[in-house]
């Protein structure tokens, strides 16, 4: 019997961009397309697939373009990317791509870090972005990244993050997406925000995008779901990171989400063959797993419905 978290959000399963982004490996286009329809057969409703970020800075995300046009329009309707600039959106979109997260971070130090500018040089350009996206029949989702905690200059004051929701600049965006990218922030904190977000500022879509740096990872997704998101990220194995913020690790492991919100879709059986997509995609990458569902799901508690079936070695059966 599943226990569906209500009120309900969706998960974003964000490996293959997020999740991708401090490993040294690249994975091959065929292998993204090949996890991309794995997570969609299995159920989950939305991924991020890539980064238009340049791929000298970040190699795993060279092929982002390639998986864009290796999927159909009917995936592609479940899939995002990100992006930073309007030239971002116009090469995504001339590729295939529908969805498209525009990023930026609320303090200065960070922006110029991660992507080269100011945060006001980033909201400027934004109303081309939206102009663009929706030319092509797209959507657009505004992604204020450091919206708690910055590595450079400490805790962020959320009249920070309320004024860029505000501003007149971010209309035609969809959706908000709200990051814990270090890890930092601690239930009541995102609660707190997330509930300001939905009641201060413009109806749209609240996605909460959080990390696990400091084990509160789920605890964190539960209190923004609590507070109104309907939409949160996680990667499989808690896989991870932004290379451009110091202390940040992993995100929040999609098994864990799933397993902690229950959503209709989610069978056993459905989070067994996520639990096996993920362990060969981190050995694959040389990568730990840090989901605790997926341990619990390879435990000896066979009595618990969500733990995996014993597997049994090729050659061998049960009796030998």
């Amino acid at each position: 019997m599943n226990h569906t978290l209500e009120p309900r959000a969706e998960l974003r399963d964000v490996t293959l961009r997020d999740g991708l982004q401090l490993t040294g490996k690249v994975l091959s286009t065929e292998k993204k397309v090949e996890v991309v329809r794995e997570l969609i057969r299995l159920g989950v409703p939305a991924i991020e697939l890539g980064s238009m970020a340049r791929p000298d800075l970040v190699p795993p995300m060279a092929n982002t373009l390639e998986v864009v046009a290796a999927l159909t329009p009917e995936e592609l309707e479940k899939c995002w990317i990100w992006v930073a600039t309007p030239r971002h959106v116009a090469k995504a979109a001339e590729a295939g791509a529908r969805n498209f997260q525009y990023c930026f971070s609320v303090t200065d130090s960070h922006n110029q870090a991660n992507i080269g500018r100011t945060t006001e040089a980033s909201l400027a350009t934004l109303p081309e972005a939206v102009q663009i996206t929706q030319g092509v029949g797209g959507r657009i989702q505004l992604c204020l990244a450091i919206s708690f905690t910055c590595p450079f200059e400490g805790p962020v004051d959320p009249e920070r993050v309320l004024a860029i929701a505000n501003d007149p600049r971010t209309e035609g965006t969809e959706d908000i997406v709200i990051c814990d990218t270090l890890g930092q922030a601690v239930p009541a904190q995102v609660s707190g925000l997330i509930t300001r977000v939905r009641d201060e500022t413009p109806a749209r879509r609240i996605v909460f995008h959080g990390h696990d740096t400091w084990g509160l990872g789920v605890a964190n997704a539960l209190a923004a779901i609590s507070a109104g998101a309907t939409m949160v990220d996680g990667a499989l194995g808690g896989l991870g990171g932004c290379p451009f913020a110091p202390g940040a690790s992993g995100n929040t492991a999609s098994e864990d989400l799933l397993f902690a919100t229950q959503p209709e879709w989610l069978s056993p059986g459905a989070l067994g063959d996520l639990v096996r997509l993920s362990e060969g995609l981190l050995e694959e990458l040389g990568e730990p797993n840090r989901s605790k569902a997926a341990q619990g799901a390879r435990s000896n508690a066979a009595a618990f419905a969500w733990v995996m079936p014993a597997e049994i070695a090729p050659g061998r059966d049960r009796a030998s």
